[in-house]
C-alpha cells in the first residue's frame, strides 16, 4: 500500500535532475537496508535475551525454540503496527497543514 508521504516523496523525486534521481534512491535503498538490519539485530537480540538461559547444549531446547518463535511474531506485529500507525499520523498530519493551507 502507498501513503501519500511516499506518493509525495517519489513526485518530489521525479522533479529532480536526473543525476540527483539516482543518488537519492541509492541513498534511500541504503537507509531502508540499515533499517532492516537494526530490525532483524534488535529482534534476535531482544528474543535472546528473553528466551535463551541454559548453554547446556549446542541447539535449543522446545522450550526456547517456541519462545523464539514467539518472540519474533510479536515484535514482528509490533513493528507493523507501529509502522501503520506511524504512516497515519503523517497522512494526518499532511491532511491538517493542506487544511491550514486552505488547499
Amino acid at each position: 500500500k502507498i501513503t501519500n508521504t511516499q506518493t509525495t516523496t517519489m513526485e518530489g523525486v521525479q522533479n529532480l535532475p536526473p543525476h540527483m534521481q539516482g543518488e537519492f534512491m541509492q541513498t534511500l535503498e541504503q537507509m531502508q537496508m540499515k533499517d532492516s538490519l537494526i530490525m532483524y539485530n534488535t529482534l534476535v537480540e531482544r528474543c535472546f535475551h528473553s528466551c535463551i538461559h541454559s548453554f547446556r547444549s549446542k541447539s535449543l531446547d522446545s522450550k526456547e525454540t517456541k519462545c523464539v518463535e514467539n518472540c519474533g511474531e510479536r515484535y514482528i506485529k509490533m513493528t507493523q503496527r507501529v509502522g501503520l500507525r506511524f504512516a497515519e499520523h503523517q497522512a494526518m498530519q499532511q491532511k491538517r497543514a493542506a487544511d491550514a493551507a486552505g488547499v
